[in-house]
């Protein structure tokens, strides 16, 4: 194990062994990081080590948090309290994950994301820069609901650069979500969207753009 000399430690903390913590991180009161998982057989998800859980310099663990070895948080991410990020998954820089969310493995989160609270992030998921992913936001991985064959891949959604998923949508397998594109609360996602489409309901569809007032570039 490496930690740093101004890690910031709470109470009953739990550190395995082969975790690296960097300089200024804070873990807070009953997280656990470099925890390794345990799969039930017959699982997709693949068997062999994970490696170590890396914590990126100020990034921050919050109280009852679990980081998973081979997790990688990079420098001032934050994962909130009682959140969970599973093996090889990886939390860019200054992203924040929000309580109670659940980041599954292999999923690929960049800079700057806002993951809010009780989210699920789907094994495979790509999550680019500047993505909202607003509260009770539910992705899936697979078609055919427990009944893929085994050679079949499972299909994380994919949201580029800085769109917009409203609070409780479900993004269903494989969709892409469009840069800058808006996703309204509650809406279903059966197929892609487009860039700075705006699109709402179950299935979701399009009724507008994003004007270039809600551009990020406006917001910076």
């Amino acid at each position: 194990m490496e930690l740093a000399d101004d890690v910031e430690l709470g109470a009953n903390v739990v550190i395995h062994g082969g975790t690296r913590i960097s300089a200024r991180v804070a873990i807070q009161d009953g997280a656990i990081i470099g925890k390794a998982p345990r799969l039930r057989p017959g699982s997709a998800a693949p068997h062999e080590a994970p490696g170590a859980a890396v914590i990126g310099e100020g990034a921050a663990v919050l109280a009852g948090a679990v980081v998973f070895a081979g997790a990688r948080l990079a420098p001032g991410s934050i994962v909130g309290d009682q959140a969970c990020v599973r093996e090889r998954a990886s939390v860019g820089a200054d992203s924040l994950v929000g309580r109670g969310t659940a980041i599954d493995n292999d999923v690929s989160i960049g800079e700057r994301v806002r993951v809010q609270t009780n989210c699920y992030i789907t094994a495979g998921a790509l999550v680019e820069d500047d993505v909202f992913v607003g509260p009770g936001v539910v992705t899936t991985n697979d078609h055919t609901i427990a009944r893929l064959p085994a050679e079949g891949p499972l299909l994380g959604p994919t949201m580029r650069r800085a769109c917009r998923i409203g609070g409780g949508a479900v993004l269903c397998p494989g969709v892409e979500v469009g840069e800058e594109a808006f996703v309204a609360a509650g809406a279903v996602v059966t197929a892609d969207v487009p860039p700075r489409a705006v699109v709402l309901g179950v299935p979701a569809r399009q009724v507008r753009e994003v004007p270039e007032s809600d551009l990020i570039e406006r917001w910076r």
